[in-house]
Parts: C-alpha cells; sequence; structure tokens
C-alpha cells in the first residue's frame, strides 16, 4: 500500500472516531447506535437487480452529503435523534473508507472509486 493510500485511511479513521466522540457526546442510547451502524449496508440489497442497480443504490447511502445536511437539520431544529442518526451514518461511512470500501463503480461490487476490493491496487509496487 503507498505511503498516500496510508494517509488517505488514516483521515478516514479520525472521521469515524470525531463523528463516534460527537455521538458520545449527544447522549443518546448507544443501543440506537448498534441498530443502524450497518443499516447503510442494506443498500447492497440493489445488488439483487444487477450491478448498476446495485452500485446506484450503494452509493446513495455512502455519500456524505445526505448525512451532513441531515446532521445539520438536526442540530438547527433541535433534534437530538436526528443529529444522533447523521453521526451514526457518516461513522459508518468512515469506518468503510478506511477499511477501503469505496463508492461503486457500474460494473461489479468489486470495483470502487479507490480501486478493486480483495487485491491490492496495479499501481503499489
Amino acid at each position: 500500500m503507498r505511503p498516500v493510500d496510508l494517509v488517505v485511511r488514516f483521515e478516514w479513521v479520525a472521521a469515524a472516531a470525531v463523528a463516534i466522540v460527537f455521538y458520545a457526546m449527544s447522549g443518546v442510547s448507544w443501543w440506537l447506535f448498534a441498530l443502524l451502524i450497518l443499516a447503510p449496508d442494506l443498500s447492497m440489497l440493489g445488488y439483487l437487480a444487477g450491478p448498476r442497480v446495485g452500485a446506484v443504490a450503494y452509493n446513495a447511502l455512502h455519500i456524505l452529503i445526505a448525512p451532513l445536511v441531515l446532521g445539520i437539520a438536526g442540530v438547527l431544529l433541535a433534534g437530538p435523534i436526528t443529529t444522533a442518526v447523521a453521526l451514526i451514518w457518516i461513522a459508518h461511512i468512515a469506518i468503510d473508507r478506511a477499511l477501503g470500501y469505496g463508492l461503486k463503480l457500474p460494473t461489479c461490487f468489486q470495483d470502487t472509486h479507490l480501486g478493486r476490493i480483495g487485491r491490492e491496487r496495479a499501481d503499489t509496487p
């Protein structure tokens, strides 16, 4: 793995840690965290309709825009549960990225914007 890849993964570990710390500060039950941490992965069911539909469904729940908007709405509207759900969602995305799981390409589940899952990148020395 290239040094720049390690730096990027470390950045995502830091993002996950920040989301989890903010969640802890929210005072919302850890049961909610446990219940929802893997919820975005239900989008993988889209792959039952083929790789193109699967990639769209997966990517829709694995980009940061939606949870960031949800989190801002939760803060502005004083909705602690809304904010907590957004933090769980952000933590999920950040953990995925730290593990090397990127946004999916329409070719197959293993092809991501970070490279192919399951083997080293071709440009790795």
